[in-house]
Order: structure tokens, then sequence, then C-alpha cells
């Protein structure tokens, strides 16, 4: 079988990710790690056992690496991705796509130029039962979609104390709980329900309008705390909660709430639909369980196991019943898909992952949160 080399960029939490992921195909060997300098890059590429240690100039000059994850902070996306595709590399990389619309839409024009393999990470919606939740919806088993209440909640930015590279806006864009995790929630809301968001009505709050900034690096997701002295104060603009209401094609309405300061909530992505024969209720804390609630008759649990799930989710699962899986498993599957197509050797004309043009759309609807929340009023999407 002849390997799929790969490079990826970047070393923070995403980036061993996405190596766990891809050593898991059979097809693919990540044969680069790149880094801003070369010693950094040979450090980390020795810890991670990558071949090659590289800055992204040296990456882009590898013939035989064929596609590059960009897993680097956002206001790194375009320029790496652009040059990544000007260079013939197919492209992965992390969401946001870009930090403006108008840099997000040449990426998708340059992708669609090339006809390079283009996808942006959105891999929770590759959680098997969100799949099942979308082919019920197909199937017309929860009938017209009433409704929508989804939520994502974590607690790492609870602290004052807490800080990352994402609260500063030159890094991660105007917007940060819903750039960064309310992307993947309005993404698996379009994904299962199939309806378009065509207004949203915003409002953003900042919790801690000042934060201390280690003056020490600190690991996302680490937990470690410093010492007073080893902080400086720092203003903040970004929100840390948000709550938006939602208008869909259909006529009818959603709702959801976003935040990064939720005491205990260390990451949890929740889902509720209401259909008109049918509600879905899900969460990415307890991912292998659906619930699905009935006007008539007892409600249901629907556990994850290929056996008892539509064909479509089963695609999704690789264990069967009572082995559960998770996180790790969502990029596991989001990279199979998009790994056939390079194996095959060009984009599909309907892609079954996540592509440019989704990161795009995802941006855009962040956009017009951010305006609807500068002007307290509805906006149109």
């Amino acid at each position: 079988m002849d390997k799929i080399n790969v490079g990826v960029v970047g070393t923070g939490f995403i980036g061993p990710a996405h190596i766990e992921a891809l050593r898991r195909l059979p097809n693919v060997y990540v044969k680069a790690l790149c880094e801003v300098t070369q010693p950094i890059a040979r450090e980390k590429a020795d810890l991670l056992g990558i071949e090659i240690a590289v800055t992204f100039e040296e990456l882009l000059n590898i013939d035989d690496i064929q596609v590059i994850h960009i897993c680097t902070p956002n206001f790194l996306h375009y320029s790496q991705a652009k040059a990544a595709l000007k260079a013939g590399k197919h492209v992965v990389c992390e969401k946001p796509l870009a930090t403006t619309l108008e840099e997000a839409k040449e990426l998708v024009d340059l992708a669609a130029e090339t006809g390079l393999i283009n996808a942006v990470h959105f891999n929770l919606r590759y959680y098997p039962l969100i799949r099942q939740m979308k082919t019920m919806r197909e199937k017309s088993d929860i009938g017209d979609i009433y409704a929508v209440i989804g939520s994502y909640l974590q607690d790492w930015l609870f602290y004052n104390t807490d800080y990352n590279w994402r609260l500063e806006p030159d890094k991660s864009g105007d917007s940060r709980a819903i750039a960064d995790i309310g992307s993947h929630l309005m993404d698996c809301l379009e994904y299962i329900t199939g309806l378009k968001t065509v207004a949203v009505m915003a409002d953003f709050n900042t919790i801690h309008k000042t934060r201390k900034k280690p003056l020490k690096e600190i690991e996302t997701y680490s937990g470690k705390t410093l010492k007073p002295e080893d902080y400086e104060d720092v203003p903040i603009n970004t929100e840390d909660h948000a709550n938006v209401l939602l208008k869909f094609a259909n006529g009818n309405t959603g709702v959801i709430t976003v935040s990064q300061v939720t005491a205990g909530r260390k990451n949890q992505m929740k889902l509720e639909i209401a259909g008109s024969k049918k509600s879905l209720s899900w969460n990415s804390e307890a991912p292998n369980k659906l619930w699905i609630g009935n006007r008539d008759g007892a409600n249901e649990e629907l556990v994850r196991d290929p056996a008892s799930a539509y064909p479509e989710a089963g695609a999704l699962m690789s264990f069967p019943g009572g082995h559960n899986e998770g996180f790790p498993d969502t990029s596991k599957q989001l990279f199979k898909e998009v790994y056939q197509a390079v194996a095959d050797g060009k984009q599909p004309d309907k892609p079954s992952y996540p592509t440019f043009a989704d990161g795009y759309r995802e941006l855009l609807i962040c956009e017009k949160m951010l305006e609807s929340n500068r002007k307290q009023a509805w906006v149109e999407v």
C-alpha cells in the first residue's frame, strides 16, 4: 500500500490530536512536523516520534509531502493555507478557516481553482450519533423541525488568571467563544437539521474585563497556576459568554448559548432538536447515548451500536456496542473520508467531509453574530 505523506504545522493542543488520529489510518504517514524554528520543531518531533523537523517554508519545499495539516493559531490559517495550496499541497485546516470573510472567500476560490483536496476540521459532526440524528431527519423519523436548542459550555477560562492566545484579537480574531466553540455548534446544528440560518440576534458578555496574562508560558487545558508576580493585567474585549437567537429558512427558530466560563463543564456541546414526530437530545460529554422523546408512549434511549444504528451512522463506528468511542475517534473518522479523496486524487463534487466552503459558511455566521451584538438587533445572514 502506498503511503500518503503528511506534514503537520503546529504543536499546541490540537496538532498532536491530528497526529494521533492520522496514525490510526493505514495509508497515511506523518512524515514532517513544522514549528516556528527548526530547533523547536526538532524537539517536538522527537517527542512525537516524527522523522523530519522543519520550518514552514522548508515544509512547502518537500516534494513528497502531499497533505499539510494547519494546526496553528487562527491568524496564521489564511497565509499558511494559501501558501500550501499554491505549493500544490492538499490542505486540512483548523477552524476558523481565516479571520476575515475576504480571506476565507479567497481560500475557497483558490482551492476550487487548484482542484486540491480542502477540508476544515469540524470534527464534532463525526460523532456517530450526530450522523444518526442527521440520518433520522433525512428519513423523516423526526418530522419537520419545530425548534432547536444548542449549547457549548466550557470552564477553562473561568478564572481571571486563565489565559491563552485565543484571548488576543490579533491572534484569534474579533470573536472568541463563538468563533472557537460556537462554530462547531452551528456546524453541527445545520448539518443535522439541513436548515440554513437566515438571521441572528446576538448578545455577548465579557465576564472578565481584565485578565492576568502569565509572564511564563502555560499550555492550554494544563490546569497550571502561577504566583501573583508572574502575571500582568491585560484588558479583554472578546466574549466569555454569548446568547444567540436564530431564525431558520423554514420559518422556525432556535437559540444557542456558548460559554467558556461555566464551572464544571469541561467541554460539553449539547443539542436538542424538536420535530413534529419526535425530539432528540445529545451531549458530547456522554456521546454514546441519544435520547429520543415521544409525545405518546415511552421515551427511548439509543446506545451507540452499529447493530442498532442506521448504516450511515454505523460507518463512523469502529467498535461494537458497549465499546465506547469519543473525541479522538471523530478526527479519525473525518480524516478517513478526507484521505479517501486524496487517494482518489480529486475533491468530490459533493464531499462528505467539511470543506473550505463550510469554513466560509461558519465564518459568515460568526461575522453576522458579531454585527448583531454591536447593533443589538436582528441581522440577516
